[in-house]
C-alpha cells in the first residue's frame, strides 16, 4: 500500500519513557480495529503464523463493550462483532482484507459444482461441492456443472449518509497503547493526562504515522502479545527525541 493512501494516526508521546500515551484517529483506523474482533482466529493464525494468543485485543473487545449504541453506525450492532460466528465478515476497508481472504482460500478463488441436472423443475439435489467431479450423493452423478456463490453483503450501506464499516465518522477517536477506544473529549484528554501524571505539557511530543498493509500486520501480531501496541509498532528509541 503506497504511503499516501495509509491511514492516519496522530501519537502523543512522553519523551521521557518514550512511551505512546494514546492516538487520536478517525473512523477508518477503529473501522480497522474492530474488524479485528470478527477476524475468525483460524484466518489470523494464517496471517501472523503461529504466534502465542496473549496480548491485548481484550481491551478493545472490552471498549466496544462499553462504547455507546449512539456511536455505531444505524446498520450495526455490537452482537455480531462481540459474538461473531465464523460466517462474520471483515469491514470492507479493513487493511487485512485481501490478506484475509488469502489466508483463508490459500490465494485461490474456491470454484462450487453441482450435478448437471441439478436445478431443473424434474430433477433437484441438495448437493454442491468444490470439488470438480465429485459424485452426487443422490444421482451419483459427477458434479461438473459450476454454480455461483453469493456471499451475504459484508457490510451494509448507512442509509441516510452512505458510510460503511462500524462506527460514524463524524467523531475523533482516541486509541489508547492498548487498543481500547473511546470516542475524544475535551474532559476525557483532561481526565487521561490526570491519569498519566501530565503536569508539563512540554515532555509529550506529538507524532503522525502511516497504517498500511505491513503496519497493520504489525498491529494484529503485537496485540496478541503485548499490552502496549502502539509504542511497539510505531515507536523506536531512535525516533523520540528529546
Amino acid at each position: 500500500m503506497a504511503s499516501n493512501n495509509k491511514l492516519k494516526l496522530k501519537l502523543l508521546i512522553e519523551k521521557k519513557s518514550q512511551k505512546v500515551l494514546f492516538a487520536e484517529t478517525g473512523k477508518d483506523v477503529v473501522d480497522f480495529l474492530f474488524s479485528l474482533l470478527a477476524m475468525p482466529i483460524g484466518t489470523v493464525i494464517k496471517l501472523i503464523t503461529k504466534e502465542s494468543m496473549t496480548g491485548c485485543l481484550g481491551a478493545t473487545y472490552g471498549s466496544l463493550e462499553q462504547l455507546d449504541n449512539t456511536f455505531l453506525l444505524s446498520n450495526q450492532t455490537k452482537s455480531h462483532l462481540l459474538n461473531p460466528t465464523t460466517s462474520t465478515a471483515v469491514s470492507t476497508n479493513s487493511l487485512l482484507l485481501s490478506a484475509s481472504d488469502d489466508a483463508s482460500s490459500g490465494g485461490k478463488i474456491n470454484k462450487y459444482y453441482t450435478c448437471p441436472g441439478n436445478g431443473s423443475s424434474l430433477e433437484f439435489h441438495n448437493c454442491v461441492t468444490d470439488a470438480y467431479g465429485a459424485a452426487c450423493l443422490v444421482c451419483l452423478k459427477g458434479m461438473i456443472k459450476q454454480v455461483e456463490f453469493v456471499a451475504r453483503p459484508t457490510v451494509n450501506r448507512e442509509e441516510d449518509k452512505g458510510e460503511r464499516g462500524f462506527v460514524k465518522g463524524v467523531v475523533t477517536y482516541t486509541v489508547m497503547d492498548d487498543l481500547s477506544v473511546m470516542p475524544m473529549s475535551t474532559i476525557s484528554s483532561i481526565t487521561l493526562f490526570n491519569r498519566f501524571g501530565i503536569k508539563d505539557l512540554s515532555t509529550l511530543q506529538e507524532k503522525t504515522v502511516g497504517l498500511g498493509l505491513p503496519e497493520g500486520l504489525e498491529l494484529l501480531k503485537a496485540s496478541l502479545q503485548s499490552n502496549n501496541v502502539l509504542t511497539d509498532v510505531f515507536l523506536t528509541k531512535e525516533e523520540v527525541r528529546a
